[in-house]
């Protein structure tokens, strides 16, 4: 799968409930390929804006989409990545404000 397929096969799945891709589609794609550069090197799609660990199970809630996308989204429009947006973000009808990171200290290794 190339990065264009995986973006025509995600864009009809997310946005059917109700996650956009940003309108930058140079970062989306861009995004896209880390995601399935990650799939080659770990074996799934890890978020390409964290540090993967290798272990599926320790790294379970950054697979893409990851388990803090929905309250990103929710709070500030946009997922960490600026991969997964609400509609208003596009449309530039809310503040393009900084995601901050809501995965725990203790799940990033340090």
């Amino acid at each position: 799968m190339d990065a264009r397929q995986l973006y025509d096969n995600l864009k009809q799945i997310q946005e059917a409930k109700g996650y956009y891709f940003s309108n930058d589609k140079d970062r989306v794609f861009e995004l896209l390929e880390a995601l399935l550069a990650n799939k080659q090197r770990y074996g799934y799609m890890a978020c390409p804006c964290r540090l993967a660990s290798g272990d599926r199970e320790a790294d379970k809630d950054i697979i893409c989409p990851c388990v803090y996308r929905t309250p990103d989204v929710q709070e500030y429009g946009s997922c960490y990545c600026n991969l997964y947006v609400s509609k208003a973000w596009n449309e530039g009808t809310i503040a393009h404000d900084y995601v901050p990171e809501r995965r725990p200290p203790e799940k990033m290794g340090f």
